[in-house]
């Protein structure tokens, strides 16, 4: 399916920090394929792609712990360009990344600025887990103790963060493009 959509795609590497199922999912991705599937009709056909060569690994950490430094972001570069792949990487400022503590998640993303503004080419964006007010709540549970703006998911940093978070990102880049 991933091979018929047309818009970018991220693969994020595996909980362990291996690389190789994303990079393999990319290689397919951008392939044409052939697959079961219904069609506008409602019948059952088999589906066509064309391939989608706009698809990129996402750096999310692993057991083994984060992987947003320069020396994994060089080592997933190598991986990509071994592969035959560009070297599109979007790093995801939570999970283990961010040790699973919603609050470091700046401190990732500042690290990642301070990689482009060195002359990084290769980092193309970065993922924050962000909502109205900091923190998860746990779900299911009646609606009425549900606080408002509070992730049921991950746990997430709030808006003043995010606000100044992609101040401090067009602070550190938007000179690149004057």
């Amino acid at each position: 399916m991933a091979s018929g959509l047309s818009m970018p795609l991220g693969f994020k590497n595996g909980t362990d920090g291996s690389f190789q199922a994303a990079i393999n999912a990319i290689k397919a991705a951008a392939q044409p394929q052939t697959f079961l599937g219904i069609n506008l009709e409602g019948a059952a056909s088999a589906i066509v792609t064309r391939g989608n060569p706009d698809c990129h690994v996402v750096l999310r950490g692993g057991s083994g712990g984060p992987n947003f430094s320069p020396a994994h972001i060089a080592q997933t570069e190598t991986l990509l360009a071994k592969a035959g792949l560009s070297k599109a990487i979007l790093v995801d400022c939570s999970h283990d990344n961010s040790a699973k503590q919603p609050e470091r998640q700046p401190e990732v993303l500042h690290a990642l600025i301070a990689q482009i503004t060195d002359g990084n080419t290769s980092i193309m964006g970065a993922m924050i887990e962000s909502t109205l007010e900091a923190g998860s709540q746990s779900f299911p549970q009646p609606r009425e103790k549900l606080r408002y703006g509070v992730s049921i998911t991950d746990g997430c940093i709030d808006w003043l963060t995010t606000e100044k978070l992609i101040r401090d990102l067009h602070a550190a880049l938007a000179p690149r493009f004057a």
